[in-house]
């Protein structure tokens, strides 16, 4: 019953997901073949940005809701959940105005020579003015997720989210008007913000839940719950877009939409895993606080198996068709192949060692997932500052791969060492 569970679910989210991975390479062969490669590389810059500054703006509120999903269902007490987004909201609103605070007093200088680009410090503005509509979106997005409607919330992350921002650069390009590309990705957020609050808030938040005792929290509880799962977010964003920065402050906006392009190819091969973790992450820390292990092992070995029978087949595929598939990005995206490479070392590692950095987060230990977080980010930052001037890209690639492969190894450790749960393939 439960491997049909995992399966059956797992397929439904993979299908979206496939669908949103299709829909953003057919988005990225329309940017890098209708618009320069620098205009590329100020996107990416920016969707990098804005990344990191969504890991400290949502305060881990969208993992919290999951969090929050599992125990209140283990507690029957479901319908406490709309308070707990309120408050969210709140928290999120207070943390982007302290977030752009800032800028309202650095010079405009300062920050281009920074990045060691000039229009640096617009790019950084338009990141932080967008920022509350992308965090509340990804809010929204795991709510509706928490809210038991798993693919109407896959359906925002991976078909709708790109949806607006294609439409926008078509129209674009067709008005010759490439110079506002990074300005209109950031009001497509605008228009996802809308979407999804109304389906939250007018739609699931109407229907009737079952009567159940209340569960009140604070914000200050929530803050308590969420805060190490942001430090964990923060740390795990950065991880996956510092090399980008160093990239940005080191080389040529060019290089920055070459390397983008390996870097969204490789994480192709992470879309089994992530899918999986979409259905299995409230049930773990439902079955946990049930102290339920013999179930617990058994749904992370079926997660784990199902993950590398996906995954190793694109990770071959890519490996051995890296030059062709980076050519119809445009005949320079062939520069990144080197780093493709070493990339996909990185994604191997994500499949085999499975769902751990999840299993810490949705059992309680996100204090212990934060050191280990922190660790691979400073070894993540003290190699892009050694390789990242001499090797470019391919440095950026080694530091991301080194980190990312300690941090995975760390964690399964930690689970098995914990729990003595294998997270890892068996």
């Amino acid at each position: 019953m439960l491997k049909n569970f995992l399966i059956k679910n797992s397929l439904k989210v993979l299908l979206l997901r496939a669908s949103g991975i299709v829909l953003m390479f057919l988005l990225s062969l329309f940017l890098t073949n209708s618009f320069s490669a620098e205009i590329v590389g100020q996107y990416d810059f920016v969707r990098s940005f804005l990344m990191i500054l969504s890991g400290a703006s949502l305060l881990g509120t969208n993992q919290a809701i999951i969090y929050y999903s599992g125990i209140l269902t283990s507690k029957k007490s479901f319908g406490s959940i709309k308070s707990i987004y309120f408050k969210m909201n709140f928290l999120i609103l207070i943390a982007c105005a302290i977030l752009y605070a800032p800028l309202l007093v650095i010079d405009k200088e300062v920050i281009n020579q920074i990045f060691n680009k000039q229009g640096a410090y617009e790019l950084v503005s338009l990141s932080l003015q967008g920022l509350v509509f992308y965090s509340i979106t990804m809010l929204n997005i795991d709510t509706i997720r928490a809210l038991k409607h798993t693919l109407i919330s896959e359906g925002f992350r991976n078909i709708f989210r790109y949806t607006p921002f294609f439409i926008f650069s078509i129209i674009l390009y067709i008005i010759d008007s490439p110079e506002y590309l990074v300005l209109w990705f950031i009001y497509s957020f605008v228009v996802i913000f809308v979407i999804s609050t109304a389906v939250v808030y007018f739609f699931l938040f109407n229907k009737n839940f079952p009567k159940s005792a209340a569960h009140n929290f604070s914000s200050t509880e929530i803050l308590r719950a969420s805060y190490p799962m942001a430090l964990s977010a923060i740390s795990y964003f950065l991880m996956q877009s510092t090399d980008v920065l160093f990239i940005s402050a080191y080389d040529t906006f060019e290089s920055v939409a070459y390397y983008s392009i390996a870097v969204k190819l490789a994480t192709v091969t992470a879309l089994a895993l992530i899918s999986v973790n979409i259905v299995i992450a409230p049930k773990i820390a439902s079955i946990y606080n049930d102290k339920n292990f013999y179930q617990l092992k058994l749904i992370l070995k079926k997660a784990t198996r199902m993950n590398v029978v996906i995954s190793l087949p694109i990770i071959i595929i890519l490996l051995f068709f890296s030059e062709y598939v980076l050519s119809t990005f445009g005949s320079n995206y062939i520069l990144a192949k080197n780093a493709l490479w070493i990339l996909l070392i990185a994604q191997f590692f994500n499949s085999i060692t499975g769902p751990s950095t999840l299993y810490l987060n949705m059992t309680g230990r996100q204090k212990k997932l934060n050191v280990i977080l922190v660790i691979s980010l400073l070894i993540n930052v003290v190699l892009n500052i050694i390789l990242v001037p001499d090797f470019g890209m391919l440095g950026a690639a080694i530091s991301t791969t080194t980190s990312f492969v300690i941090s995975k190894i760390l964690a399964s450790a930690l689970v098995f060492y914990l729990d003595n749960v294998k997270t890892f393939i068996s």
